[in-house]
């Protein structure tokens, strides 16, 4: 549980500053919202909120898309990840593609939480690097 109270100002901050993509639909499949609008790897335009989340995937990956939601309206799956080779300004960029079911607090199922994130940074570290140096 979420411990303390943000003013949206701050909330907003916070979700446009997490280094991660996300976009979030409800418990009926339909897009309710996403962050990072200028600069997402998987753009999203102004009239796909309120729309099926299936209209924002390609056709090969719809079958996926479709289990995934089903087995977290089922409540046999709580997340699904995997991870693709996309070129991102003309060089290759590893990306994370992970998917979160959103729960209240008697478990139901109330929408899904989709984030994408680079992440050749992070596979390229080595050693350690502490906090300054």
């Amino acid at each position: 549980m979420f411990i303390g109270k943000l003013d949206d100002p701050v909330l907003a901050a916070l979700l446009e500053t997490l280094p991660v993509e996300f976009s979030i639909t409800d418990a009926n499949d339909k897009v309710v919202a996403w962050n990072r609008h200028e600069t997402r790897l998987f753009r999203r335009v102004p009239n796909v909120l309120g729309r099926d989340v299936r209209a924002c995937h390609p056709r090969q990956s719809l079958e996926k898309v479709e289990r995934i939601l089903s087995e977290m309206k089922a409540g046999t799956r709580e997340s699904a990840e995997f991870w693709i080779d996309l070129p991102v300004e003309g060089k290759p960029e590893k990306v994370l593609i992970q998917y979160f079911a959103l729960r209240d607090g008697s478990g139901k199922f109330i929408g899904c939480l989709e984030c994408s994130q680079k992440i050749s940074h992070i596979q390229s570290l080595a050693g350690q690097k502490r906090l300054l140096d």
